[in-house]
């Protein structure tokens, strides 16, 4: 059975995800689902939201160098980019959360709602920006990004 912190995530991650999708502000479909109470929004939830909300530049400063060579936020699938922005708030913002703990929890709710590479990419591009110093540009990660794999002709995925 998930934590409640591991509910929160997936929480958090839903508002963020929906507000993308839906082009509006995630302090918005945040009240709004706030609001509706189904599924309840506890306060780590909201924590995790307004963090990423207010951190957002910096967040996508720290993730754009993380990522492959030529490669931008844009090109990835929304929900690696809310999991990568969640997942990078709590390691750089968030508070009483070990390295392994927001790279663990980031990389499961890649396994659950993303496509089988996402995983290992955001595992990669978080544990580069995990590994750079604070105040220092992470070094592009060194796996391949989610949905654009190419497979050599008669190849097949493992």
């Amino acid at each position: 059975m998930p934590s409640a912190r591991r509910k929160a995530r997936k929480r958090a991650l839903d508002v963020l995800f929906e507000a993308e999708q839906r082009g509006l502000p995630p302090l918005d479909v945040l009240a709004a689902r706030r609001a509706a109470d189904d599924p309840p929004v506890g306060d780590f939830a909201v924590a995790l939201v307004e963090g990423v909300v207010a951190h957002a530049a910096e967040i996508d400063a720290l993730v754009t160098p993380a990522l492959s060579a030529s490669w931008s936020l844009a090109r990835l699938p929304a929900v690696d980019r809310a999991i990568l922005r969640l997942g990078t708030y709590e390691l750089r913002f968030g508070e009483d959360i070990e390295v392994g703990v927001a790279i663990s929890e980031a990389v499961g709710l890649a396994a659950d709602l993303s496509t089988d590479e996402s995983p290992a990419y955001v595992n990669g591009v978080l544990a580069s920006i995990a590994r750079a110093p604070r105040g220092a540009v992470p070094e592009p990660a060194v796996v391949v990004p989610p949905q654009h794999v190419v497979l050599p002709e008669g190849a097949e995925p493992a």
